[in-house]
């Protein structure tokens, strides 16, 4: 596959990975016992710190990104496991890290030959 193809593969990854946190604990299933602002500050701010980079294609960036997508998987297969009512969401955002993952390494692969090392 071309880099463009899993760039815009791991950008809806991670989008997608946003967009489900922010559905769970603002609309589907808030918390009960902690501030909503304070769980979507926890969850939100790391995934906010590579946008950048993501979004310009840098090797390094999404390399390091990956590192972030095995936490939100991580906690997607805690919570589909652990509360049966919204296990659907953790399987969404399990799905959704992992085509981060998955298509952050296809892309970094193909982007090999084409850029240089820094």
């Amino acid at each position: 596959m071309s880099e463009r193809i899993w760039k815009s593969l791991y950008l809806s990854g991670y989008f997608a990975t946003a967009a489900v946190l922010l559905g769970w604990y603002t609309w589907l299933a808030p918390a009960r016992h902690l501030p909503m602002a304070f769980i979507l500050l926890v969850l939100l701010l790391p995934w906010l710190l590579p946008v950048r980079g993501l979004l310009a294609g840098r090797r390094y960036t999404v390399g390091w990104s990956l590192f972030l997508s095995l936490a939100y998987f991580t906690h997607g297969v805690v919570e589909a496991y652990s509360v049966a009512d919204e296990r659907y969401l953790g399987m969404a955002e399990t799905g959704a890290s992992l085509l981060w993952f998955v298509a952050g390494i296809g892309y970094i692969r193909s982007n090999r030959r084409s850029q240089p090392q820094h």
